[in-house]
């Protein structure tokens, strides 16, 4: 397994940022390799992304999340293995600090290179980047879900 850890510090109170992370079908905006996300109910979402030319699909749920604190999922079906969480701190009343970890399972040889030479780091760094950028510049979430799921 690959193991991707990245953090950013976001302009924005930890309810804005943690309420947009929520809206999956949002992530096209932001996330560079997502193509479409599906919400299929309130736990299970359907991906379709193009990473390094292929278009993969699968499926996710979320195993843990928590109003303000994360959002862990897993993949249960399709083409990529992998699991993660996303997690979220208070600095200030309007800054906080968004770390994700990746644990994913390369496929073939030019995934297991390009996790060898970091390219999954600098994909999450970036994607990271472009959180910060959407929701600093939206200023408010684009909508919110609430729920806990617990582990």
């Amino acid at each position: 397994m690959a193991e991707v850890t990245k953090s950013i510090d976001v302009d924005v109170p930890v309810s804005t940022a943690y309420n947009q992370w929520t809206q999956f079908e949002s992530f096209p905006h932001f996330l560079d390799e997502v193509e479409e996300v599906r919400q299929v109910d309130e736990t299970t979402n359907h991906w379709r992304v193009k990473i390094g030319g292929a278009e993969r699909e699968f499926d996710t749920v979320i195993a843990e999340q928590h109003p303000d604190e994360r959002v862990a999922w897993k993949s249960v079906a399709g083409d990529v293995q992998h699991a993660g969480v996303v997690t979220f701190h208070r600095l200030s009343e309007t800054s906080t600090r968004v770390t994700v970890q990746i644990d994913w399972a390369p496929s073939d040889a030019l995934e297991k290179a390009g996790a060898m030479f970091g390219v999954d780091d600098h994909a999450v760094k970036k994607d990271l980047e472009n959180f910060k950028k959407f929701i600093e510049s939206q200023g408010a979430e684009t909508g919110a879900w609430r729920g806990d799921v617990q582990h």
